[in-house]
Order: structure tokens, then C-alpha cells, then sequence
């Protein structure tokens, strides 16, 4: 049986391509740093299972993991993946963080499990297309100038939320504890302003309101903060200085780095999360009530907010916060929608923007 290489007609699979460091002036370089982590050694794995299969194997593919190569035949598909094999209903935490630390699975959804990363340029069309969407069908507005967007997180994935609220002609309060994140974001130039002072950020929101400004205003600090200086100023004034809100937060991991409680500094986050992992998990889901408390509380004035696929809502639920449906007796029916199912589920029956290619395949 042929290899993949002769198949290929000398396509360079082996000797392996050398590990790249990443392009630091390039945001969201899709080339991994060899540091070399749990995802790194796993994606240089499927390298060498595609330097060395022959046309008579398929590779299997498990959230991200690659299981080996198996016999097969030619006919037969090169590749089988398949994702989330966690089922939420039937499983618990304990057993992820298990399986994830052996190797064997990881959070990887749509695109992240199928290697199917699409890019700085797919995330901010997507981020675009989901603020837009939401402002039409909740909102009622075809113009979102003036308006006023509230989240968190200026990361790998959640940076684009800056740059797509100036795309979408509004105002994008985005807040992120990490101030090397927040910089940088700058830098590139995909946040507009930063401020780390609360007060200055209610007159900048306040400013842009008036002018209609189309802006992203980077807040050093942490949303909770932000989420209940909003309710204070709603309570003092009568003002809603936000319509549309979600969050970006890693909550799929949120007692390991994935979300940090407003209780602690980063640097005290980043200590107790080690050494006192019961003391911060605590914190954290107290943090959580907080933050749903101000969130529930706006959103009663005209607020519409929406979970980003990012668990905010489950695990917000697991922490005691109020917000299942009312009437819901099963645990699983919040009170407010997801982007996928109620916001971009159109989008994705088109196939259309950027996850055009997983759609049709």
C-alpha cells in the first residue's frame, strides 16, 4: 500500500516540518509556541500519524485527540473526528478534568476539536454577525449607533469582541484582568481606549452615548465591577447606560485561569488557584452570584444579554445564581439564549460567514 506521502505526490509530511514559534506581531497567529503542552505534543502528533499512514488506514480522532491509526481501506475516509464526547447530563466535572489530564479529551467544540481554527479573521465576523444579530432581533435596531455593549474578555478567542463592536458602529465596554492582554489589544489597535479607573469608564460610556461614537473602551479590571457599577448608576440616575451585554470569560475552566473572582487581584487569582484551590473555587462561585445579580437586575430595565457558548450559564447555575427559566424544573432552561441556538442558529443553516466550511461539511 502506498503512504500518504507517495499518494500526495511529495507533499513535505515527512521529514516533519519543525516546530515555528509564534509571530507575535501577527494577533491570533494560529502557530503554537513549543513550550510544549498537552495540545502542543498532541497536534505534533497527528503530524506524525500523517507523515506515516498508508492509504489502507484512517485516523481517529477524539476531541482534539488523536486515538492512532486503524485499519481500514482505500475507499474509506482518512479521517474520522468526533467532538464532545462529554455528555453535560450523564457526567461531572471531576471526570472531564480526569480525562483532560490524561490526554484523552478536551473542550473542543465545533472548531476547536476539528482543527478547524478559523482565524482572526472568522472570529471577528462571527463576533460581528452575533452583535448585529442580536441587536436586530431582540433590540429591534437595523443601527446600533449609540448603543452600548457590555462584556468581558480580550483574549485568544474574546479580543474580537472589541474589534466587532466598532465594525457593528457601537459602543463595546469589554473588561479584562489581565492588563498584558488588555495592551496589547491596543497595540494591535483592536481596542480603542483603556482605563483602569471605574469612574473614568462610566464617563467615557457616558461620552460616547452623547457624541454616538463609534468606539471599544478597554477596562483594566474585572466585569463584576463593571456589571454593578452600572446597576448603582441605574439605581442613582434612572439611566441604563448598556442595552446589550454577554461574556467571554473561559468558564468552561473557571477555577483554573478561566475566570477570575472579583474578590482578588490577578496576581492573587493566579497564587490561590493553586495553593488553596477549595478557598478559590468559593470565590469564584460567589463572584458568579454577583455578577448575575447585577446582570438579572439591568436586564429587567431593558438589558439584553445572551451566554456566548462560553458555560457563563451553567456554571453560573452550578454556583446558586439565579438563572434558570422560571417554572424550569429539569436544570437545564436559562433565562437567557445562547448565540448559537437563538442568535446566529440562521447563520449557521446558511452556511454562511465564517464557519461556512464547517456548516457544509
Amino acid at each position: 500500500m502506498s503512504s500518504l506521502k507517495d499518494v500526495c505526490g511529495g507533499l513535505p509530511v515527512d521529514p516533519l516540518p519543525p516546530r515555528r514559534e509564534r509571530d507575535e506581531d501577527v494577533p491570533h497567529a494560529p502557530v503554537l509556541t513549543p513550550g510544549l503542552n498537552e495540545e502542543d505534543e498532541r497536534f505534533w502528533l497527528v503530524m506524525k500519524y500523517l507523515s506515516e499512514m498508508r492509504e489502507d488506514q484512517t485516523l481517529v480522532m477524539y476531541s482534539g485527540h488523536p486515538m492512532g491509526l486503524f485499519p481500514s481501506n482505500v475507499n474509506a475516509p482518512r479521517l474520522i473526528i468526533t467532538n464532545g464526547m462529554m455528555i453535560p447530563n450523564y457526567s461531572q466535572r471531576e471526570m472531564y478534568d480526569r480525562l483532560f489530564a490524561l490526554g484523552v479529551t478536551m473542550y473542543g467544540q465545533m472548531t476547536a476539536g476539528s482543527y478547524c481554527y478559523i482565524g482572526p479573521q472568522g472570529i471577528v465576523h462571527g463576533t460581528t454577525l452575533t452583535v448585529m444579530n442580536a441587536g436586530r432581533k431582540y433590540l429591534g435596531l437595523n443601527s446600533l449607533a449609540g448603543t452600548v455593549f457590555v462584556t468581558s474578555g480580550l483574549g485568544g478567542m474574546s479580543g474580537a469582541q472589541a474589534k466587532a463592536a466598532v465594525i457593528c458602529g457601537c459602543i463595546g465596554v469589554i473588561a479584562e484582568v489581565d492588563k498584558e492582554a488588555l495592551i496589547k489589544r491596543h497595540q494591535q489597535g483592536w481596542v480603542v481606549e483603556m482605563t483602569s479607573d471605574l469612574e473614568e469608564l462610566i464617563a467615557m460610556i457616558r461620552l460616547a452615548r452623547k457624541n454616538r461614537a463609534v468606539t471599544s473602551i478597554g477596562y483594566h479590571g474585572n466585569i463584576v465591577d463593571v456589571w454593578e457599577r452600572l446597576s448603582e448608576e441605574y439605581d442613582r440616575t434612572g439611566d441604563l447606560l448598556a442595552e446589550l451585554g454577554s461574556d467571554q470569560t473561559s468558564c468552561h475552566n473557571p477555577f483554573l485561569g478561566g475566570y477570575y473572582p472579583v474578590q482578588l487581584t490577578f496576581e492573587e487569582s493566579r497564587d490561590m488557584m493553586h495553593n488553596d484551590p477549595v478557598k478559590f473555587k468559593n470565590l469564584v462561585q460567589e463572584s458568579l452570584r454577583r455578577q448575575v445579580t447585577a446582570i438579572n437586575k439591568l436586564s429587567q430595565r431593558g438589558l439584553f444579554f445572551w451566554d456566548y457558548g462560553n458555560a457563563f450559564l451553567l456554571e453560573a447555575s452550578r454556583a446558586g445564581a439565579d438563572v434558570l427559566k422560571e417554572g424550569d424544573t429539569t436544570g437545564n432552561q436559562f433565562r437567557y439564549p445562547s448565540y448559537v441556538q437563538h442568535i446566529m442558529g440562521d447563520i449557521f443553516s446558511l452556511g454562511f460567514g465564517p464557519f461556512r466550511g464547517p456548516c457544509h461539511h
